[in-house]
């Protein structure tokens, strides 16, 4: 099957603030992307995502919402001459006594702004000694200013040149296109370049996994959970179809099934689930299982269940596996642009070109987990509909067994299908509407219930959610496209990196700090090259090999240091991020936008609190 070749702007449409999108099919066309719906960003209300307000505090929220909106320090370059006359105009009110902050703040209400306007400092009402603007000889500062710059620690920094740079030919310069991917269990990169999948190790360098038909590209990989311990890469491609395959398993994938359309995203849940095993010479074994999200360009997501043998259980059994669709998850309206999980995996949020993100309880799609008299989780009887079909299959004409018989041959079997469960708009457990496609999201590793989402080129900002109550706690204006998103495990920080900016900027990575949202560290990059897509990688510059990371990823946590990003640039980068050592990632009081109530329902509780 045959799609025409997609567009490649995001988000190009406009509505006005109020429109209604409606979830349903009218106007999708199969293989084609659709534009982005110029909604507004909001919780609770539909406001402009450059709207703001004073909250009497000297502080900037969102208008409609309490989430605080935090400025970065991205700056428009200005003339020379406009610098001049800048420099001129100061000075003459430096002779005046005038204090111009003052006077403008006064004379002009707050209303839609730029982002680097909110670096004029709030002047205090009524005046104080402190609240004094004074000519530094450069620039007008205010004395409370002064004091507020001084507590802030000093911005980390970090080697704009990446330690070390792959060249990565045909990698498509698509804003859609997640085609990197880290496993932790055989220490390696996938990538995906064109319609060619590779694999990167430190000790073996690159190697050819598998190569597609040449009219058809990659368009997401993901490497299943590092507890399952099975390494089991998943990749989609945009001729619709999905393969799942082990490393080993080099141009030969275990599973090759025809989605309905496209796949735009593949998402493996990160812990694996006890399950009663397919196995039709051993059925109802305890075995382990992955779970795995697979996102199309119709919106459309689908939740499958993998049982997975090991290579010498399939020699032994001549059965490779089962996969089978749990469900159909249709909450978003056009392409789905990424898919993430909370690290428990008991959440998930989907993000789309509908400019809508969503979230899911695996509860939702099973329901209450049951288990058994041996301990086994059976939260669904018979799964739902079986598909296992290595090469070539579809997802949506039949429900068949394959094994293999003596000769080496595929043998068919047929088995029972039950209804997949299908899941409509209205079945997400909240959705946040953003000013652009969403493709960033992150859950916080060490906080439950905050997850970062990330706008495309309408909106610009990373936002800051409560899972448990949808409240919006804050919002990072970053003047550019949020390709990706990765918390730090060491330390309350969060990383980004950015596609085109606007206004123009030459900062691609940026790293932020929680719950002050403060930009603690920035990685420029020549030209105009933008940053695609980012995994975080345990490894820093200059450190060990593979062969000791393996040595010791049973003992202890994997090293963390450094992200590898694909760059438009036909090249994927590894830039360092966070050094070596520590910090502490307790809760504490704050950690949840300050509303005493979330921190409440999370279980953090104010210093100095005392029941009696």
């Amino acid at each position: 099957m045959r799609f025409p070749p997609l567009s490649r702007a995001e988000g190009s449409s406009q509505a006005t603030i109020g429109t209604v999108i409606s979830n349903g099919d009218q106007g999708r066309v199969a293989g084609e992307r659709q534009p982005s719906h110029g909604t507004i960003w909001s919780v609770g209300g539909s406001i402009s995502t450059i709207s703001a307000i004073e909250d009497g505090h000297g502080r900037f929220i969102h208008s409609g919402t309490t989430a605080r909106l935090f400025p970065t320090s991205y700056v428009d370059q200005q003339s020379r001459s406009e610098d001049d006359e800048e420099t001129h105009e100061s000075r003459i009110a430096c002779a005046l006594d005038l204090d111009r902050t003052g006077r403008i703040i006064e004379t002009h209400s707050i209303g839609a702004i730029k982002p680097q306007d909110f670096f004029a400092t709030t002047p205090q009402r009524p005046p104080s000694r402190d609240g004094v603007t004074i000519w530094n000889g450069v620039e007008w500062e205010n004395r409370r200013s002064l004091k507020e710059r001084s507590a802030n620690p000093p911005m980390r920094i970090l080697s704009s040149t990446p330690f070390r740079v792959l060249d990565a030919r045909n990698l498509r310069d698509d804003f859609y296109c997640s085609i990197l991917a880290y496993s932790q269990t055989c220490g390696i990169l996938a990538m995906g370049l064109g319609n060619m999948l590779y694999g990167w190790t430190e000790e073996k360098g690159v190697a050819l996994l598998k190569t597609c038909p040449p009219d058809c590209w990659i368009s997401s990989v993901d490497f299943s959970s590092t507890e399952g311990g099975k390494s089991i890469l998943a990749f989609g491609l945009a001729d619709g179809r999905l393969c799942l395959m082990a490393p080993s398993e080099v141009d030969s994938p275990r599973f090759d099934i025809e989605q309905p359309y496209p796949v735009a995203y593949v998402s493996w849940r990160p812990v694996s689930t006890t399950r009663p095993s397919k196995n039709p010479l051993n059925p109802g074994v305890p075995v382990k299982t992955e779970d795995l999200l697979v996102g199309d360009y119709q919106g459309d997501i689908f939740y499958y269940v993998v049982e997975w043998p090991m290579a010498w259980e399939v020699e032994r059994d001549n059965w490779l596996g089962k996969l089978t669709l749990v469900a159909r998850i249709r909450a978003h309206a056009q392409q789905i642009c990424g898919l993430s999980w909370s690290p428990k995996g008991d959440l998930f949020a989907s993000g789309a070109n509908d400019n809508h993100c969503c979230l899911f309880s695996v509860n939702q799609v099973f329901g209450p987990p049951r288990q058994d008299a041996q301990g086994l989780t059976s939260p669904v009887e018979g799964y739902g509909s079986h598909f296992t079909y290595p090469r070539r299959g579809s997802a949506r004409e039949s429900s068949d067994d394959t094994v293999i018989n003596d000769e080496g041959e595929l043998r068919t079997l047929r088995a029972s299908s039950s209804a997949v469960r299908n899941m409509l708009p209205g079945s997400e457990k909240f959705r946040w509407v953003h000013a652009a496609a969403v493709k960033a999201i992150a859950f916080c590793p060490w906080l439950d219930g905050l997850v970062a989402t990330g706008g495309g080129s309408n909106d610009k900002c990373i936002h800051f959610f409560h899972t448990t109550t949808g409240a919006a706690l804050a919002t990072i204006t970053v003047s550019a496209q949020v390709t990706s998103l990765i918390w730090s495990t060491t330390r309350r920080e969060l990383a980004a990196t950015f596609g085109y900016p606007q206004p123009d900027h030459p900062y691609r990575i940026a790293i932020f700090s929680w719950p002050d949202c403060k930009q603690v560290a920035a990685i420029p990059w020549p030209g105009e090259y933008r940053a695609l897509y980012a995994v975080a990688y345990p490894a820093v510059a200059g450190g060990g090999g593979e062969r000791r990371r393996r040595r010791r990823k049973w003992q202890t946590p994997p090293q963390e240091g450094c992200i590898v990003v694909a760059a438009s640039d036909e090249s994927v980068k590894f830039h360092e991020v966070w050094t070596a050592g520590r910090v502490p990632t307790a809760r504490r009081s704050g950690m949840l936008g300050g509303s005493d109530i979330l921190e409440g329902i999370e279980g953090i509780d104010k210093e100095g609190d005392v029941i009696r």
